[in-house]
């Protein structure tokens, strides 16, 4: 259930926003009072404790502040700000596994830099908002994933189906700390806030080694670069720089000149193009290397749809049959990467060491992640997709009853499809498509 902003602080939000959006060269030169307003803190501190995000380094977590009183704990943090003796806390280091089997590292703030950040973002956010361009869909209200792969699928289907597929190396961990303080400067001049901003970005690291000992890094500061991953500035900040790159990209004309357009959600991006893709290629290797950022070339390349396809957010963009006619069209599929993601997930679930547990505790987790997988991939012609699931999930959940039980054999006859549906309540995915009328391609 989603937190419902405070009036008060809503009414400040809205003030903060028709300013910026009714004077686009305003600098906000009076913000950083308002930043330990007690209804600011105090809805930022619900804000972040309803992510239920891990302890930082020093160990303090949201029951241990709940146990001492969370009032005594925000009016002390107020005190340090108010007072400007706020120090940020070092990161702590943790590597989240990617697909691909690489290691990405996150830093996670403490409690008391979570608080404050969260306030800062729920203050800079608005005035920001007016300047992200319409082609930018992360973090912001009202738009999502689905709508940047629709707005994807419609230039393909006006033609743009030359579509440079680009990646980006570390781009968080890459943008250039001068930079992202002129962006951000551009529209505040509240020197206080400002140093805060820096505090963050540089913020060393802790990280502990295999015999647990604990190791400080630098490497934000000495570079003068990254963003890190896992703070709730971090998502913020990286609009605002992408920003750099698409109002370049129109400002030089090259939208224009080339018919090329960007999509964009946080570090992905795909431009798409009418026969223009390998200027808009080069173009964009240029530009990046101005904003000191680099084009990771493994995985950046140029699409021609129908012969191939582009994945983007999880979904395969290109060319689909219909069921009905068989007449092929450009659509959007869950990609193949989503849908193994997707098995893998429910072999963990289904894994022999798992055995000791009720049916019903296993169900219930499997019935989660495949209705929150399935409310995502929900998008184009899913039926396919859906009965691979469904086949993995049955077959996974047969094999763990077999084994959790000792039935020999494949345990088909034991725990039929209709057992495992009716009795014990597994959803069935390929039943869920006619909820979906965009499903029905």
């Amino acid at each position: 259930m989603s937190l419902v902003t405070p009036a008060k602080v809503e009414k400040l939000r809205m003030a903060l926003h028709v300013k910026a959006k009714e004077e686009p060269e305003f600098r906000f030169y009076q913000l950083y009072d308002k930043l330990y307003r007690a209804d600011v803190l105090e809805f930022g501190y619900r804000v972040s404790r309803s992510k239920k995000g891990a302890a930082g380094i020093d160990g303090m977590t949201f029951e241990q502040i709940e146990s001492e009183g969370v009032e005594n704990w925000l009016g002390e943090l107020t005190r340090e700000l108010k007072q400007k003796t706020y120090k940020a806390d070092p990161l702590k280091r943790v590597w989240l596994e990617k697909p691909d089997g690489t290691q990405r590292p996150l830093g996670i703030p403490t409690i008391r830099d979570r608080v404050v950040q969260t306030a800062a973002v729920l203050l800079l956010g608005p005035i920001f908002e007016p300047d992200l361009q319409p082609e930018q869909y992360a973090y912001r209200k009202g738009r999502n994933t689905h709508d940047a792969v629709r707005h994807v699928h419609s230039l393909v289907n006006t033609g743009h189906t030359e579509i440079v597929d680009a990646d980006l190396s570390g781009y968080f961990d890459t943008i250039p700390h001068a930079e992202l303080m002129t962006s951000l400067s551009r529209r505040i001049s509240d020197r206080h806030v400002l140093a805060l901003i820096k505090q963050w970005l540089v913020a060393p690291v802790e990280e502990k080694d295999k015999r647990g000992r604990r190791h400080r890094t630098t490497r934000a500061k000495d570079e003068k670069r990254g963003a890190p991953q896992g703070s709730p500035l971090s998502p913020f900040l990286s609009s605002v720089y992408m920003r750099r790159f698409l109002l370049g990209w129109k400002t030089l004309g090259i939208d224009r000149k080339l018919n090329a357009h960007i999509v964009n959600f946080a570090d992905d991006f795909v431009i798409c193009c009418r026969g223009t893709g390998a200027q808009a290629m080069s173009l964009m290797r240029q530009m990046m290397e101005r904003l000191k950022l680099t084009v990771n070339e493994q995985k950046t390349g140029l699409r021609i749809l129908p012969e191939e396809t582009v994945d983007f957010l999880g979904y395969t963009i290109g060319r689909c049959y219909s069921t009905k006619t068989g007449k092929a069209y450009f659509g959007t599929r869950p990609s193949k990467k989503s849908i193994r993601k997707l098995t893998t997930k429910v072999s963990e679930l289904t894994a022999p060491r798992r055995s000791l547990l009720e049916a019903e505790v296993v169900v219930g987790q499997l019935n989660r992640l495949l209705s929150g997988w399935s409310q995502y991939f929900c998008l184009g012609p899913v039926y396919k997709s859906y009965r691979v699931a469904d086949a993995h999930t049955t077959h996974r959940l047969r094999q763990w009853l077999r084994r959790k039980h000792k039935v020999s054999g494949s345990g088909s006859k034991r725990y039929p499809d209709e057992y495992l549906y009716e009795s014990l309540g597994l959803i069935q995915l390929k039943r869920k498509p006619q909820n979906f009328p965009w499903a029905k391609a």
